[in-house]
């Protein structure tokens, strides 16, 4: 793969960042590639790492001359460090980010991307419950999806550069306007992770009654559930606070079939357990298809070395 970008920064250093830095380098992707994070002790651990050709001490520094920016920080974030970093961009770059929620950035950062920079969110849908500098590893992305969310005016030749980058680094590419992203992912990773997060906390509840046995004989579908939970909390509580419409639309849809599924159990139907069943089963067959996931822990990836 030929090189794309000559300078990328990454702004923030956790998993999404530490992937991105390694899937670049294995496939040549940039010439230089720096990064910041607002914790000394998380610069510290990235300069110990290798990870990063250069590790600054300021966003400013890190994007100074960087044809691409990276806004990997929490969601909340996000309009703060582009206010911050606005005055360094250069004329000509890309800035784009990692977050989870599209319409709530696109607000947030798009008053601070100066004229002539070219702003273009995405995000891509790859992850484990694993996080820090420390997490990453270039695989990550292979085979997962990355969807870009262009506002209005992108450049055709900036975004087609940017699906380049993703496409190198192994992903499979996508568009997607704003507010249709955020309820599709309020679907299928808002809502699941917040009613893991409420099973989780029924659970340690529980533990407190039977002595530990709800840890000491954990089966598979908790076991899914903590993984699910163990996933960053200021990310998270983020996500909610900023796709909080879509995520209770699917939250008020979820508690409307829950309850169906609590009178055909009080009633004894078994019919509609069972038809509803084998069509959520077929849902994850067609996942399973799809190349999303397989029998294998951890979406069958396994970090760098493992």
């Amino acid at each position: 793969m030929s090189q794309i970008y000559d300078r990328v920064a990454l702004i923030g250093l956790g998993l999404i960042a530490s992937s991105m830095f390694w899937a670049i380098k294995r496939a040549g992707l940039a010439g230089e590639v720096t990064g910041y994070a607002r914790s000394e002790a998380t610069r510290d651990t990235a300069r110990r790492i290798g990870l990063c050709d250069r590790v600054c001490d300021t966003a400013q520094e890190a994007v100074e001359g960087a044809d691409l920016v990276v806004l990997c920080v929490p969601v909340g974030a996000m309009g703060a460090v582009a206010q911050d970093i606005a005055h360094m961009l250069k004329p000509g770059a890309t800035v784009t980010d990692v977050g989870s929620v599209k319409r709530s950035v696109i607000e947030a950062v798009s008053p601070h991307i100066p004229e002539g920079v070219h702003f273009i969110p995405a995000h891509p849908l790859a992850g484990t419950e694993h996080s820090g500098p420390e997490a990453g590893f270039a695989e990550l992305y292979d085979n997962r999806w990355c969807l870009l969310v262009p506002v209005e005016g992108s450049d055709p030749e900036a975004i087609a550069q940017l699906r380049a980058l993703w496409e190198g680094m192994g992903a499979n590419v996508d568009e997607m306007d704003a507010d249709h992203h955020d309820l599709v992912l309020a679907v299928t990773s808002h809502a699941p992770h917040l009613i893991a997060y409420t099973m989780v906390g029924v659970a340690d509840d529980l533990r407190r009654v039977t002595d530990s046995e709800v840890i000491k004989y954990s089966a598979a579908g908790f076991r899914d559930f903590t993984r699910i939970a163990a996933s960053d909390p200021t990310m998270w509580r983020d996500v909610f606070l900023t796709n909080k419409d879509a995520t209770l639309e699917i939250l008020g849809r979820f508690t409307e079939e829950l309850f169906a599924l609590q009178r055909a159990i009080r009633t004894g139907d078994g019919e509609h357990l069972f038809d509803y069943f084998t069509r959520t089963r077929a849902i994850r067959r067609g996942i399973i298809d799809a190349g999303q996931d397989t029998d294998a822990p951890d979406f069958g990836r396994g970090k760098a070395g493992s």
